[in-house]
């Protein structure tokens, strides 16, 4: 695996040590590419390491305090188009549903501990291999789903899933009918038992399938929406996540 490099957006300088510290302690071979403090000294360094000068390369990993000395960080993305995976660091965890909205890909609360850091960089470097593998042992390929009725069981075929989702840490499927139904399965759990030709993870919180994909229509940030062929009620985000656009685009070619 290559080499991971981060930035860090802190407004706290003892912060920022602390961070780097842990980061030196858990992960030696990342490299911190710098430091800033505020919204306008952020999107400067970021605009600056954009990855098309080799000497000053993106950073993959971007870890953001939300209160700074001039703003609040979700402002940055309103100025600059972010490459890295954001792992947002705060002190309040009223930022959760914002922070996941920018799709950042974790949301750790302050005083950070070793094992948090280590999950959420986990997640980075999982996302640095973004295109899905579509080679997967036959057995591991998970084609049915038993949910749960009251007192009734009913089998759900991989073939007749439109979706899966996560809201409010709760996990579900959606049938091709639109119908949805609750699953004691997490995401990643799915995700490691689907299908690579069939399901796609567009993002933390949803899973599509390609029979499901109407159209795509882009946005801004180089992000995209999916349209979806199936008619759901629910409240369901289908826009790809940055770091999976091209991996996304990819599979839809390939299927």
């Amino acid at each position: 695996m290559q080499k991971l490099t981060a930035f860090i957006i802190e407004d706290e300088p003892r912060a920022q040590r602390i961070l780097q510290n842990l980061l030196a302690a858990e992960f030696p071979d990342i490299t911190v590419l710098g430091c800033a403090a505020s919204v306008v000294s952020s999107v400067e360094w970021l605009q600056a390491h954009n990855g098309s000068n080799p000497d000053m390369p993106a950073p993959d990993i971007i870890f953001m305090d939300v209160e700074l000395q001039d703003g609040n960080s979700f402002q940055i993305f309103d100025k600059v188009d972010i490459k890295g995976q954001v792992i947002m660091t705060t002190a309040y965890d009223s930022y959760a549903v914002k922070a996941f909205e920018v799709n950042s890909l974790d949301y750790l609360l302050k005083p950070i501990e070793p094992e948090d850091l280590r999950r959420a960089v986990s997640r980075a470097e999982a996302a640095q291999q973004d295109v899905p593998t579509l080679t997967r042992e036959p057995s591991a390929i998970r084609e049915k789903y038993l949910i749960k009725l009251n007192d009734r069981i009913v089998p759900l075929k991989a073939r007749e899933i439109a979706f899966f989702y996560s809201e409010a840490k709760n996990s579900y499927v959606v049938r091709t009918d639109g119908t949805a139904f609750i699953l004691d399965d997490s995401l990643d759990a799915i995700e490691q038992q689907m299908d690579p030709h069939r399901f796609f993870r567009i993002s933390r919180s949803c899973i599509i399938a390609e029979d499901a994909v109407d159209s795509v229509t882009k946005l801004v940030g180089s992000r995209l929406r999916v349209i979806p062929s199936v008619k759901f009620k629910g409240n369901l985000d289908l826009t790809v996540s940055r770091a999976r656009v091209d991996a996304f685009l990819d599979w839809l070619q390939e299927n």
